[in-house]
């Protein structure tokens, strides 16, 4: 099994909190394009306007592997972009591990309504790799893809 660290920042490691979870299965394209739209935001922000791409009040932007994506009219004008879908299955995780990280905060004495996403990303987890028997003694391959997400929140003053 491969090595798996958190990336430095040059940041007080009292004034972080972290967080990851593994083997999701989710997209990985879906994963990349929440954890691009929520980057850099309040952790408060970035669970409100993923709970209303939830509730599908707002579309999450596509900004890389789109193809395929309808332009949506409730996307806002700030992304500066049309492509966009509701990616439901992945917000839910990324959700859950906001969660987990809001949770390590406060144990450690950070303050939540000052916590900005300094670092979030997805990366490729396992493959499981299956067979699917088919007709005339052939065998089709089933693969079932999963990823990781890992996260920084960092309290700003």
């Amino acid at each position: 099994m491969g090595s798996w660290s958190y990336p430095q920042l040059n940041v007080d490691e009292l004034k972080i909190a972290k967080a990851v979870i593994r083997d999701v299965p989710v997209s990985i394209k879906d994963l990349y394009n929440v954890c691009k739209s929520i980057r850099g935001m309040y952790l408060s922000d970035a669970k409100d306007f993923l709970n209303r791409v939830l509730e599908e009040k707002e579309a999450l932007p596509f900004w890389r592997y789109n193809k395929g994506a309808s332009h949506k009219s409730n996307i806002s004008a700030k992304w500066k972009v049309k492509a966009g879908r509701y990616p439901k299955k992945a917000i839910k995780h990324v959700l859950k591990l906001l969660e987990n990280a809001e949770a390590n905060a406060t144990n450690k004495g950070l303050d939540v309504n000052k916590l900005v996403i300094r670092h979030i990303a997805a990366h490729k987890s396992i493959i499981l790799k299956r067979y699917m028997p088919r007709a005339f003694g052939r065998a089709t391959a089933k693969y079932r893809r999963t990823a990781n997400v890992e996260v920084i929140l960092e309290e700003v003053e």
